[in-house]
């Protein structure tokens, strides 16, 4: 799996099951350098950098580079701390066709709800 953010989370298992819908498991590096400047003595993990990893992933999982259209209802509803909750989980619900590929994700950790977000991504030539 290509990535840009190098080293920053490990994809630890992943379930997929027949209408298109993936749980992803990802587990993040709390060395990794983003949480040394985001933020000293108090990580947190970048907004944009979960927004990647949905992308990414989507990436993997339809076989197809992206490239993003239109992001809705980004909602941020708890902090995302490597050192205390390195472990996620993203519901993925995919919908796809020939030029474009839809993406509703949830991500979490235990119970709590840490993003919700509707993504558009046009598929692109390699």
């Amino acid at each position: 799996m290509q990535t840009i953010l190098t080293d920053f989370y490990t994809l630890t298992s992943y379930d997929k099951a027949e209408d298109g819908k993936f749980t992803a498991n990802i587990h993040l590096n709390k060395d990794h350098d983003i949480f040394k400047g985001h933020f000293p003595g108090n990580p947190v993990t970048p907004g944009v950098c979960m927004m990647q990893i949905i992308k990414e992933l989507t990436e993997e999982f339809t076989g197809s580079k992206l490239f993003l259209k239109t992001a809705s209802n980004v909602k941020f509803m708890a902090i995302i701390n490597p050192f205390e909750t390195p472990d996620l989980v993203l519901q993925l619900d995919i919908a796809e066709n020939e030029e474009d590929v839809k993406v509703k994700n949830t991500t979490s950790f235990g119970e709590t709800i840490a993003l919700k977000l509707s993504v558009s991504y046009k598929k692109i030539s390699s």
